[in-house]
């Protein structure tokens, strides 16, 4: 049998968080509930940077009158790196923009959740279905998703009122993620099932919270999956 790795040998998980901070231990729950374990050495180590101080994304991409984030998010990255990660990941679907600027400052690999939800979906629905997004604003003006898949034959559907999404992700970041909430994320949903949708797509970190409040009659994929399942695939090499 196989000697077991040592502490200095294991995989670590550097993650960039704080976007926001319940996000990110939203992520961190999701790996160990994803992670086959017996014990608590069969987990994965995670070095968390949970920085709320990054700024504002929103600010950047929508509204022109903050700072970029990169160079904030490349420090964290260099932080993470120091200290021992081996792999960067960032659950902030927003702050993906801003992706190959880490990827090119920092070399360790970067699980791309954008990348990865896109692919994961081009392998569940035939070419033409319609992906209803469930985003920020700044994730359609930035065009984050749209040209990867329109790339795969998959059209984006957006929400009618997509103030009211905005809404919804203002009000997780205030911690207020009850019935009403959650209501109406799987009323928003809802429409865009109605709308022709034939999955949806969960591709904010906040809604993520809610995400199970989401049912019907289409799949459901929520990015923070995607991305806590591709961690343990990586840290126990699968």
């Amino acid at each position: 049998m196989a000697e077991p790795l040592g502490p200095e040998s294991r995989p670590v998980v550097g993650i960039l968080g704080g976007m926001g901070p319940e996000a990110t231990v939203d992520l961190m729950r999701r790996v160990i509930a994803a992670t086959p374990a017996r014990d608590d050495a069969d987990h994965i180590r995670m070095l968390v940077d949970n920085n709320p101080a990054v700024p504002s994304r929103i600010a950047a991409l929508i509204e022109g009158t903050g700072p970029s984030p990169l160079p904030e998010l490349v420090r964290m990255a260099r932080g993470l790196a120091a200290g021992g990660a081996t792999m960067l990941a960032m659950p902030c679907n927003t702050a993906h923009y801003y992706a190959g600027g880490i990827v090119e400052a920092v070399p360790l690999p970067f699980l791309n959740m954008i990348a990865l939800t896109v692919e994961r979906i081009a392998a569940m629905v035939p070419a033409g279905t319609q992906v209803g997004l469930l985003a920020s604003t700044a994730v359609f003006k930035i065009g984050l998703y749209e040209q990867a898949f329109a790339d795969r034959g998959l059209p984006i559907l957006a929400p009618e009122r997509q103030d009211d999404v905005m809404a919804l992700i203002r009000a997780v970041k205030t911690g207020d993620t009850g019935a009403a909430r959650r209501g109406a994320l799987a009323a928003v949903a809802e429409r865009l099932v109605q709308g022709g949708a034939g999955i949806i797509l969960v591709a904010c970190t906040e809604l993520s919270i809610m995400a199970d409040a989401i049912a019907g009659t289409v799949p459901v994929l929520d990015a923070m999956d995607v991305l806590a399942e591709e961690i343990v695939a990586q840290a126990k090499g699968r």
